[in-house]
């Protein structure tokens, strides 16, 4: 269990991830900060929960994925699947928070 404490971890965090990708989904802004929940109007609820929901979800597999990559590293004694776990990790943050900003910037008129 020693090692794999690290993986469970970070599964645990990607799932967070995608719980809360879900919500936003929905059109449901209540996990944002209250900052972004006042500047956004009423009707552009729902498009832009859907965009921050779509980040999140983006986030949240890339993780759950580099942790089940690494986790096959430690098993197969492979390092590639490490790299290409990070790989991955890296376009899903990219993306995601790609995604997140470009959603900010449209519906709160910017991002601060």
């Amino acid at each position: 269990m020693g090692p794999y404490i690290a993986y469970i971890t970070t599964l645990a965090v990607g799932v967070i991830c995608l719980i809360i990708g879900r919500i936003n989904l929905k059109g449901d802004i209540s996990t944002l900060h209250s900052y972004h929940r006042n500047r956004v109007s009423e009707e552009d609820r729902l498009p832009f929960g859907k965009l921050i929901g779509r980040g999140m979800l983006l986030i949240g597999a890339a993780i759950i994925l580099y942790s089940a990559l690494s986790v096959i590293t430690v098993i197969t004694n492979t390092t590639v699947y490490t790299y290409i776990g990070m790989a991955v990790l890296l376009a899903g943050l990219v993306g995601g928070i790609g995604i997140l900003f470009y959603a900010t910037k449209k519906y709160n008129k910017g991002i601060f």
